[in-house]
């Protein structure tokens, strides 16, 4: 895979976008497909991943990452090209921010524009970039497999 990448971020937000090379509807696939975000979705391979929901529009869901919990709605989902839902650590006491993932087709694969708002600061940013980053280059091998 060539990874084509541009990263912004400012106090509150993230704006993430990356170059998939794999089709759409399999890109859409692994952002609801629970089976498969367990094998990308926490860039920390060593952590124990499990993902559980109702993958509707309205549903919860929980991601846990070893012992760290996200929680959160899914807000709008659009096939294959939008999903918006809620994120909240359950450990921490800030309130929910809000992840928005737009897929378009390319002729060789997926652009993917992941916009996270709402962070609370700059370490907040800093560290939701570098989970995102990280969950996103073990991406492609979910994708592979």
């Amino acid at each position: 895979m060539t990874r084509s990448e541009n990263l912004s971020a400012d106090e509150s937000a993230i704006i993430l976008e990356r170059h998939i090379d794999a089709p759409i509807a399999r890109v859409y696939a692994a952002w609801i497909d629970p089976e498969l975000m367990a094998q990308w979705y926490c860039p920390d391979p060593d952590l124990d991943l499990r993902v559980s929901g109702d993958i509707t529009e309205g549903g919860d869901y929980t991601i846990s990452m070893g012992p760290h919990d996200v929680v959160g709605t899914y807000r709008t989902l659009r096939a294959p090209t939008l999903i918006e839902f809620t994120w909240k650590w359950a450990e921490f006491d800030q309130p929910s921010s809000l992840v928005r993932v737009e897929l378009t087709e390319e002729p060789d694969g997926t652009l993917l524009r992941l916009t996270h708002t709402g962070l609370s600061g700059e370490d907040d940013v800093r560290n939701h970039s570098a989970g995102w980053v990280g969950c996103l280059d073990r991406l492609p091998g979910a994708l592979a497999a």
